[in-house]
């Protein structure tokens, strides 16, 4: 699945809704927040069978083509075949992360992006509804 939108304006205090299922089988999937796929604020990447740390949740920026040091969360409640809503939010200085049963990741903005214009979703999820408000 690849769901990709240009042009958007995402601008502090907005948030992007989205539900989906998560693919029985699924490895991984992404959400990408930025200005195009080279210049990314927030990416967002459950994966579910991770080489070191099973299913984690990583964030990560990405600058010029160029990643940035991942932050990796273990405790990842999201479920392969399950029903999921996330709610992403820009903070100003934060990108805050709202997952199932009230688990929330936070990431640092670090390029200090304002204006959101790029949004991507890829990966092992079936999207059912998709939100910017």
């Amino acid at each position: 699945m690849q769901l990709e939108l240009k042009n958007v304006e995402l601008r502090v205090g907005n948030q992007l809704k989205i539900k989906g299922v998560i693919l029985h089988d699924a490895e991984r999937f992404q959400i990408d927040l930025g200005c195009d796929e080279d210049n990314l604020a927030l990416h967002f990447n459950p994966r579910f069978h991770d080489e070191s740390d099973g299913a984690v949740l990583v964030c990560n920026s990405r600058t010029d083509g160029c990643w940035g040091l991942e932050k990796r969360e273990i405790d990842n409640p999201l479920e392969r075949g399950a029903d999921v809503k996330i709610v992403l939010k820009l903070a100003g200085d934060v990108f805050e992360v709202e997952l199932p049963n009230g688990h929330e990741v936070q990431f640092p903005n670090r390029v200090g992006m304002d204006v959101i214009n790029y949004i991507r979703v890829t990966g092992d999820i079936k999207l059912t509804s998709f939100k910017v408000c």
